[in-house]
């Protein structure tokens, strides 16, 4: 019998009903796993129409066999699919990306149980409860809890026999009133478990039951005029109170509800789990799944909530979503509110869903640069001829005007990305006359000097913004300094871009359109900018300084007391002898308006001329 006819046969008697089919290839595996309302309908509807997908094309062709189970409603069908899928890995199913393993807190069972983080189930008739996907959560949860009640922390076997033989001492955790001795017999298994049992209902968000019995017991005491124990229970209260006002996000009186949201791109789901508890969200969890055969939103929630809902343990008896689903649940309510409270709680999730896309997606760009600018460097590696990847580079760049204001600028790039950060500027200090090559050695000098002194790691490479004589004067600082072989050194050239190295009077060949010339460029660029924009601040404040201060009588701080009061030099040339002598007295001010105004004339006639 040839595949076409088996198939043919295996469609004409399926049945009727709900259940999941399962798609076998040549190598007898299961390449598909899907669930149908009705079986016989959803299966030959593969088969009985021209398939426009072309994934859904290369799946029919590869079917040579099908096998089906019956159950009784949609519900169990989906159920049964989504274990089959996890168990078989279908190639051509949904894949849920969801390998973090998330932690629980976990209470093992004990005679006086511990309140515990986990994130492998090991403990055996133990309770669970979680997952948490933000640890900060679940740590708050139990820092509250442990504020409430004297729960201890020790790992000791709190066996009857072994309190009884007095095996153990009371620790640090007694003395500062965090534990109540259970190891020596002081607290009893009854008074324990109690606080256990309210742990339990924190945890589980029934915090309005604590709060009542809370409420009672301080009325007890209060009424019992045990003032300093009701004292005890309000702090208990406040705190408690204060717990659930951060965690309230809607109505109160929304109790025990499940929400889900769902965001979309191309080719992944993205389900955002909200359990919610009187009004507050006590759990949430995300889950991010792969398309494979064009699934539509319907499926792909569909999946998200009998995921969630089995990761999370749930029971609760209404389920939130932002549509209707195919299928119902036994004893569980499924709405998709239009306006009120439920509805902020839908809105809710569905911006936390849309948030979760958002951060996957910037992760995978982020991770995508960084490969990215590792190939970048493995080029300059090979192009340059380094013994390591350049992940530090610096670049040095002199500016100075006729031999005045010399400043250099040194730029860093750490990854072929610039570091703000460790920029730095130089001011010329051991020259009068402009020296591009002494500048340079100084500045090498003083910088690397500086790093060996101080036992910080050098740079993979340098560069400086010249040809053949700047990278000899730098490689003779680099010699002094007995670091010439522990730094690649290399000078690019402005004219015509060419790069070159120390003892090579030929520059080396790079295509001028590589990733290496352009990270090259960008440096010696941003060297340039960064000096220039030094120096011109240089020149300016040089500027201010030769015109107020030459003033005789003035020095900098009169002169900044002035232009602090008048904005610029404009106005102060402007202002009448009073309103100078209030800032700066009658003898300066003198001083500061007979110099503009006999100088006024002088500077006129020279424009003129």
């Amino acid at each position: 019998m040839t595949t076409k006819s088996h198939i043919s046969a295996i469609l004409k008697t399926l049945p009727d009903k709900s259940g999941v089919y399962q798609y076998i290839d040549k190598q007898k595996s299961i390449i598909y796993v899907g669930k149908a309302k009705n079986l016989k309908k959803r299966v030959s509807s593969y088969f009985n129409k021209k398939q426009t997908n072309n994934k859904l094309c290369v799946l029919v062709n590869k079917i040579v066999d099908i096998k089906y189970i019956v159950v009784d409603n949609e519900y169990e069908a989906l159920l049964l699919e989504n274990n089959l899928i996890k168990e078989y890995q279908p190639k051509y199913n949904v894949l849920l990306k969801d390998d973090k393993t998330y932690p629980w807190i976990v209470i093992p069972k004990e005679d006086f149980p511990r309140i515990l983080t986990t994130r492998k189930k090991n403990f055996p008739n133990a309770l669970y409860f979680g997952p948490y996907s933000s640890v900060k959560t679940m740590n708050l949860i139990i820092e509250i809890i442990r504020e409430l009640y004297p729960i201890r922390t020790c790992n000791l076997l709190l066996s009857p026999e072994n309190i009884a033989k007095g095996k153990y001492k009371v620790c640090l955790d007694y003395h500062i009133k965090k534990c109540e001795g259970p190891c020596v017999g002081y607290q009893s298994k009854e008074e324990y478990q109690k606080n256990i049992e309210q742990a339990i209902h924190i945890i589980e968000g029934n915090i309005k039951d604590v709060l009542k019995e809370l409420e009672s017991e301080m009325f007890a005491y209060s009424k019992a005029m045990e003032f300093e124990k009701a004292n005890e229970i309000k702090i208990k209260l406040d705190l408690l109170k204060n717990y659930q006002s951060r965690s309230t996000v809607v109505n109160p009186n929304i109790h025990n509800v499940d929400v889900f949201g769902i965001a979309e791109d191309n080719n992944t789901a993205y389900i955002s789990y909200f359990k919610v508890m009187n009004g507050a969200i006590i759990q949430s969890q995300y889950l991010e799944i792969k398309k494979r055969l064009q699934e539509n939103s319907k499926e792909l929630l569909e999946w998200g909530v009998i995921e969630l809902r089995k990761i999370s343990q749930s029971k609760t008896q209404e389920i939130i979503l932002p549509f209707h689903l195919e299928f119902n649940i036994e004893n569980v309510k499924i709405s998709c509110p239009k306006r009120g409270d439920k509805f902020q709680l839908l809105q809710l999730a569905q911006r936390n869903a849309l948030a979760y896309k958002q951060n996957i997606q910037l992760k995978k760009t982020i991770l995508e640069g960084n490969r990215s600018r590792i190939h970048v460097l493995e080029n300059m590696q090979k192009d340059l001829m380094l013994p390591v990847l350049p992940t530090h580079i610096e670049c040095f760049d002199n500016s100075n005007l006729q031999g005045a204001y010399a400043v250099s600028a040194m730029v860093c790039f750490r990854n072929a990305k610039p570091s703000p950060k460790e920029y730095r500027h130089f001011t010329i200090k051991t020259l009068t006359q402009a020296n591009d090559y002494a500048s340079l050695q100084e500045v090498l000098h003083r910088r690397y000097s500086r790093l060996i002194q101080e036992k910080i790691p050098l740079p993979h490479m340098i560069l400086v913004d010249g040809g053949k004589g700047q990278v000899s004067a730098a490689y003779e600082t680099l010699k002094q300094l007995g670091i010439e072989n522990q730094i690649g050194l290399f000078g690019i050239a402005e004219r015509l871009e060419e790069i070159f190295r120390p003892n090579d009077p030929l520059p080396l060949y790079i295509n001028k359109k590589s990733e290496t010339q352009k990270v090259l460029q960008h440096l010696r660029d941003e060297a340039h900018r960064f000096g220039l924009k030094h120096h011109r601040q240089l020149r300016s404040k040089s500027t201010f300084k030769t015109d107020l201060t030459q003033i005789k009588g003035i020095g900098e701080k009169t002169a900044r007391k002035l232009l602090k009061a008048f904005r610029s030099i404009e106005k102060i040339k402007q202002t009448p002898l009073e309103e100078l002598s209030e800032i700066i007295g009658k003898s300066k001010a003198e001083n500061v308006y007979n110099y503009y105004r006999s100088s006024k004339p002088q500077n006129e006639e020279s424009r003129l001329k």
